[in-house]
């Protein structure tokens, strides 16, 4: 299957969540069910941010909009593949891979493994510093003041066909 298209073709983050469960299952054969995925404004600085979180205790997926929110500014051909990588960073979290340098090396096995080395997918996995121009506001500290999270319809597709 051709993953790039797929996340080419995808209309949302739901669909985005899709392909990472897809792979995430066929790489390591676990998936994780009942997840909520929601966005907020978690800060940023030009030292970096933070990208997303896993809630164990929520089975939950936060993301940061403001990293989203400078891709579309700076570099909007990079944003689906962007919200892949940080989806798929904390799905291996979800599956039980809570140690940080694991889920790491995980996701970077996984990138390389379904989409080559030289993809940007990959290069996220590899080093995502290198893209903090494209994902850092320049010389600012932006923190917000209260957090509100918007979780995202259509989230688990599979598990919940019996709401109508």
């Amino acid at each position: 299957m051709d993953y790039t298209l797929e996340i080419e073709k995808s209309k949302n983050i739901a669909d985005i969540f899709e392909i990472v469960k897809k792979i995430v299952r066929d790489y390591t054969g676990n998936d994780q069910a009942g997840l909520l995925v929601g966005l907020t404004d978690l800060g940023i600085s030009n030292r970096g941010f933070i990208g997303a979180f896993y809630s164990l205790n929520a089975n939950m997926i936060v993301i940061n909009k403001r990293p989203l929110n400078r891709i579309l500014q700076t570099n909007p051909a990079i944003y689906k593949y962007y919200l892949f990588h940080v989806l798929l960073h904390e799905y291996i979290h979800s599956i039980g891979y809570y140690d940080e340098n694991d889920a790491r090396q995980i996701v970077i096995d996984i990138s390389r493994n379904y989409f080559g080395d030289d993809h940007i997918i990959s290069e996220f996995a590899q080093d995502i510093k290198k893209f903090l121009p494209n994902l850092t506001y320049p010389n600012t500290e932006i923190q917000p003041k209260e957090i509100y999270i918007d979780f995202i319809r259509g989230i688990d597709r599979k598990n919940t066909n019996y709401i109508g």
